[in-house]
């Protein structure tokens, strides 16, 4: 039942535009250079290929993005005919794709990207619909698993913006000055300050570094420059072509994808709320992301997915109030829009995103302890947390010859990210090792002895 509060930490509050803007900025600023860098990455793959695309394909890719990003965005805020989580979350086009989309694209082109998430979609719609079903299989060790090797994967994607990202600057000392400098304003305003001060931390931060990256020569306005000032959505701008490995691929990754939703709403509700996600929320938040990837196939906008690092934000501030979110929707749209105005976010140089977002992984990882930690830290519990961890950051760490004689479709998907392989772990173990209860391994060592 929606409420008459001024609260920023009321979902149904109704904070004024100074309360919420600083928090939609921060939920801006942490996840636009993420939503940009997919299309970035598979543009500029892409031109080294066969199926090269065009640089003005190449812009509207990232402003497909930023549209697709909104609509995501605001299904979840505002459900329609129970698509959509109606919590607290920011979506954004996402990482966990990136090595799929690069496989597909350089073998079967652009649209062959775009026919497997389409069907991807469609998968993602039916998990949703049982959602409700399997959860059982699903307690917090497993999701809380999925949510700290979500945060342990990420560290090392700021780390790599904190020294400036990849590219002939990376490792400058510059780079790692601001990163640095942008954290301890990120600490201290977050640790000593009171107030929106307190709750603008990551905000503050970014403000300082780039204000410290324009004296040291660090920001660049070419894109700005060049960027035009308005730009609307198309219908069908690349021609579908279905393989059915490639659907298969991004079928998996959708699934997969879907259970890293349920860490993320739980995490979300955990950190922000108090308490878990019901199987209505669940199931809406998965169906909106499969029917948002349908939408944006049809638009040529990438997969989408819950934003990791918004829900650090959220679990950290504790603002949940659904208005802020629509503020950093409706900048998200703009940006979609007026292609000069998302060319501007993304001046903020890497190593200020770096600086200011690591902590907010932190607080992912740690949200995943924290579901982890509700239950029983049995030694059954601990193995199966413990390997799934082990084996899902280990096999993404290791070179590609280590898998070099599984089939390709195996290795897009189980080497592209730590989660896929943690999650299938910590699922099928649980499942298959027995429950045990501290009290029962105690009473099992007593027989021995």
């Amino acid at each position: 039942m929606e409420s008459k509060s001024n609260s920023l930490f009321d979902y149904y509050g109704n904070p004024s535009l100074l309360k919420s803007f600083p928090i939609a900025m921060q939920h801006l600023l942490a996840m636009i250079v993420g939503n940009a860098l997919p299309s970035i990455v598979l543009a500029s793959a892409l031109k080294s290929s066969e199926h090269a695309i065009t640089d003005a394909q190449a812009i509207y890719l990232i402003q497909a993005g930023m549209f697709i990003a909104a609509i995501a965005t605001l299904l979840q805020l505002y459900p329609v005919l129970k698509f959509g989580a109606k919590l607290p979350v920011i979506m954004g086009v996402s990482f966990a794709y990136i090595p799929v989309l690069l496989s597909i694209g350089k073998q079967y082109g652009i649209g062959a990207v775009y026919a497997s998430q389409l069907i991807g979609g469609i998968v993602a719609i039916f998990t949703g619909m049982f959602i409700g079903k399997i959860r059982k299989f699903f307690p917090p060790i497993v999701s809380g698993t999925v949510v700290l090797t979500i945060g342990l994967s990420l560290y090392s994607v700021a780390v790599n913006y904190m020294s400036g990202g990849n590219g002939p600057m990376q490792g400058e000392i510059r780079n790692w000055v601001v990163a640095i400098i942008t954290l301890c304003v990120v600490l201290f305003c977050n640790m000593f300050m009171k107030g929106y001060i307190k709750l603008a931390a990551i905000l503050v931060g970014i403000i300082v570094g780039y204000i410290i990256s324009l004296f040291l020569g660090m920001v660049k306005f070419d894109n700005v420059v060049n960027a035009s000032w308005f730009m609307l959505p198309q219908i069908y701008p690349f021609k579908f072509q279905f393989h059915l490995d490639a659907i298969l691929t991004m079928s998996i990754m959708y699934i997969v994808n879907s259970v890293q939703a349920v860490g993320d709403l739980t995490s979300t509700t955990i950190g922000g709320m108090d308490r878990e996600p019901t199987d209505v929320e669940l199931s809406g938040g998965i169906k909106a992301n499969g029917l948002v990837s349908v939408i944006g196939a049809f638009i040529g906008a990438l997969p989408t997915a819950t934003y990791s690092q918004n829900v650090g934000i959220v679990s950290m501030t504790k603002v949940i109030a659904r208005k802020v979110l629509l503020i950093t929707a409706s900048m998200v749209f703009i940006c979609g829009l007026i292609p000069k105005f998302g060319a501007l976010m993304l001046s903020v140089p890497q190593a200020v995103i770096g600086g200011a977002t690591i902590s907010v992984f932190a607080q992912i990882a740690m949200s995943g302890m924290k579901l982890i930690t509700s239950s029983e830290m049995s030694i059954r519990n601990t193995t199966i947390v413990g390997l799934g961890v082990a084996l899902g950051m280990g096999i993404t760490q290791v070179g590609p010859n280590a898998v070099r004689y599984f089939p390709q479709w195996f290795r897009m998907v189980f080497t592209a990210s730590p989660v896929v392989v943690a999650t299938l772990i910590v699922f099928f173990l649980n499942i298959i090792i027995p429950e045990k209860t501290l009290e029962q391994e105690e009473k099992e060592r007593n027989e021995i002895d």
